[in-house]
């Protein structure tokens, strides 16, 4: 069994003095480092002096910068041939980082995963197609190993080839699949042309969905279209990847696992703590890693811990849905805004497809968002006025929500470019 009962429902009190004790040990471990020994030494701190986990907050953030100018070797401690695994960011925003695991670290991230899964119900028997990328992005490997851990039969597809995954779901049977969002919405769109039903030719229970920002109205789409119960899951490379942070079956946000990592929402600005209920960003500290411990690492992610205990009994605090990233904002006229809101809102609107596109521009000193949404083909079909009257309402909609008023663009189906990884929601063109 996979329901780690002792642990999942711990006391508040016993789990903080867990934590206390485990964050002892990764500042002695995180010591062997050459990067953290030399910060240690420039802040004179020692960790034989922490009293409380609270004392975490005297101790420097770790960036993603960081972990750049470390490359390869500056976080690892422990010698290099304890070293079993390494992954990596995809490095788009600069050079990538790299994250190294010990045999030890990829056991316990698999028992994190598996303790996912289960809570959402995956057992011994479960067919799992996995779709998503393998190597060194985390997601495939890491679900992979979890479902493995229960017993579940495998089906590592892997990214994209859409008929064929679909093909896969029903010669196989497939129960459970692992699926980044967009490209759920699209996959659907192939099922009506291949005049297949996800919901009466296949047997589809559970999906996991995540590794991009997504709206609870989109879930909800998923959900609705493919008959199954999708669940939100969170992970980032730096912090081992999937199984940080997972639904149970309330979908009421996502428990963190605290016996492994310690979290702080903090003031992006100040970086000052926040409390409870109160949006910010997300900083992590491992607790269990061996191989590259990390301390307090803002995931530039923001969210907030929810406040109030959760009705699945569980004591590890819950997450909101990430609402975005601090480098993910756009700027417009001074608005700051995020496509996830502008997701939100098109979801709610009947009428409107499953794909959609940001373009900022600049004319002269002025900004201006362009939104391209795609349509259902009825609206081309029929009287022009129906289609001027929906534009309307959708620049109402996002107005209302965003402050400003963007030049909305209806389109036909399947005209925006898709992807089978992450969604490209914004080309930002003040940058050229």
């Amino acid at each position: 069994m996979y329901w780690e009962k002792d642990i999942e429902t711990m006391p508040r009190s016993e789990l903080e003095s867990l934590q206390l004790l485990r964050l002892k040990e990764t500042l002695k471990r995180a010591g062997a480092s050459s990067f953290y020994r030399k910060r240690f030494k420039e802040t004179s701190m020692n960790p034989d002096l922490f009293r409380s986990i609270k004392d975490v907050e005297n101790i420097p953030p770790t960036t993603k910068d960081d972990l750049r100018d470390q490359w390869p070797y500056g976080l690892t401690s422990v010698p290099k041939e304890d070293l079993v695994r390494l992954h990596s960011s995809s490095g788009t925003t600069g050079r990538a980082t790299v994250i190294f695991h010990t045999a030890g670290d990829i056991r316990e991230w698999t028992n994190l995963v598996a303790r996912c899964m289960y809570m959402t119900g995956v057992r011994k028997g479960d067919v799992f197609q996995n779709m998503m990328t393998y190597g060194l992005f985390t997601g495939g490997l890491g679900f992979h190993y979890g479902a493995e851990k229960i017993g579940a039969l495998v089906i590592p597809a892997g990214a994209g080839n859409s008929k064929r995954q679909i093909q896969l779901m029903q010669d196989f049977e497939t129960t459970v699949i692992h699926i980044i969002p967009s490209y759920a919405l699209h996959l659907y769109l192939v099922f009506e042309d291949l005049k297949v039903d996800p919901r009466k030719d296949t047997k589809l229970k559970i999906a996991f969905i995540g590794a991009e920002p997504h709206s609870e109205k989109t879930r909800l789409k998923i959900e609705e279209l493919y008959g199954f119960k999708a669940y939100n899951s969170y992970g980032l490379s730096e912090m081992n990847g999937p199984g940080v942070a997972f639904e149970c079956p309330h979908q009421s946000g996502l428990h963190i696992w605290e016996d492994n990592f310690l979290v702080e929402i903090i003031d992006p600005d100040t970086l000052k703590p926040l409390p409870d209920g109160e949006e910010g960003e997300l900083v992590l500290t491992t607790l269990m890693r061996e191989g590259m411990p990390i301390l307090r690492y803002r995931t530039k992610d923001l969210t907030r811990i929810i406040p109030g205990p959760c009705g699945c009994g569980r004591t590890h605090r819950r997450i909101d849905r990430i609402k975005g990233r601090t480098d993910d904002m756009m700027i417009i006229k001074g608005v700051n805004i995020f496509p996830i809101q502008i997701e939100k809102k098109l979801m709610d609107i009947p009428g409107v497809g499953t794909n959609f596109l940001i373009i900022l521009e600049r004319e002269g000193f002025n900004d201006r968002m362009i939104v391209k949404v795609e349509v259902q083909q009825e609206f081309f079909n029929g009287e022009i006025l129906h289609l001027e009257r929906l534009q309307r309402r959708i620049v109402e909609e996002l107005r209302s929500d965003i402050l400003i008023t963007p030049k909305v663009e209806l389109v036909e189906p399947n005209t925006l470019p898709r992807s089978e990884g992450k969604a490209q929601r914004v080309i930002d063109k003040r940058k050229d």
